[in-house]
């Protein structure tokens, strides 16, 4: 089986200039934000740039596309304008993944702020519910695991599986594991041990078919910092040992990796993609026993 391997790539220039990057690195998949991810203005799509986004995905054979939500979403939030504004930023980013025929949309459901975060999580489940209402699309929502910084409340599995579980119909596909934000939130994955036992929390929480994709990446901070801080691959706190057990655990090869290392140089993203292949290449995996 050839693993899906990608990075998240700049849509500069145009939407589809981030399918040639991604080819140029050698990926078989990508993530991009489909719009600033850090303001509420998105920009239509004309057709003629949607055509060659769509034309290049297939001439390139790159697949699964997963988009990136903006960052300024926050479906916990008390406060009901910015609630207003995140469920109509999560409907409109699901309608420009259908319009890409991209495979996923990747969302960081918000921050309690200060408040119980048992209702934010019921605030969250709510506006998800608003959202499903929207509309009815092909792509898929995927929750994404959080650092444990203060105002968190998804960091833990079966905090994730809480939202997961209490929304209806088909809107949320599955989860996106990020390894940085585990291991920062206090899953020790730099050890085998560690590893079997959040996968072992993800398989009875939410389950081996909703596992759809891995952000991976090394963590600056210490194990349960609440640091939400990207590093490149074994250079962090994870290590190279840490990141070659998680990479070969038992047959957890056909789920997609997208690098969210961080990007200093043009370079970075090679280097980071050459160290996960030659890891992949050359390890033997630290565990003898199949998955449930």
């Amino acid at each position: 089986m050839i693993r899906k391997i990608g990075v998240h790539t700049s849509i500069a220039g145009g939407l589809h200039l981030s399918l040639e990057r991604a080819h140029e690195l050698g990926c078989n998949t990508l993530q991009i934000f489909s719009h600033n991810p850090r303001g509420w203005a998105v920009k239509g799509k004309s057709h003629e740039e949607i055509t060659e986004f769509l034309k290049l995905k297939t001439y390139y054979s790159i697949s699964p596309v997963f988009i990136h939500t903006c960052y300024l979403i926050n479906l916990a939030s008390s406060d009901r304008d910015l609630a207003g504004k995140s469920i109509d930023m999560v409907a409109e980013e699901m309608n420009i993944a259908d319009s890409l025929s991209a495979d996923y949309i990747i969302l960081h459901t918000g921050s309690a702020s200060g408040a119980d975060p048992v209702s934010a999580r019921k605030r969250v489940i709510s506006s998800l519910i608003e959202v499903s209402k929207r509309g009815n699309w092909r792509a898929g929502l995927l929750l994404e695991n959080t650092a444990g910084k203060s105002g968190d409340v998804t960091s833990k599995i079966a905090e994730v599986a809480e939202i997961m579980n209490s929304v209806p119909g088909r809107l949320i596909a599955g989860v996106c594991i990020d390894t940085c934000h585990a291991f920062s939130a206090g899953y020790d994955i730099s050890s085998p041990e560690g590893i079997g036992f959040m996968f072992s929390e993800i398989f009875r929480h939410i389950g081996r078919d909703r596992l759809k994709l891995f952000h991976l990446n090394d963590s600056k901070g210490p194990l349960g910092s609440g640091l939400d801080r990207h590093e490149h691959i074994g250079k962090g706190k994870i290590g190279t040992k840490g990141i070659k057990n998680f990479l070969t655990y038992s047959d957890l090869m056909d789920i997609p990796l997208i690098l969210e290392t961080p990007k200093k140089s043009d370079g970075d993203d090679l280097r980071n993609l050459g160290v996960v292949k030659r890891l992949m290449r050359n390890s033997r995996s630290a565990f003898n026993t199949s998955l449930p």
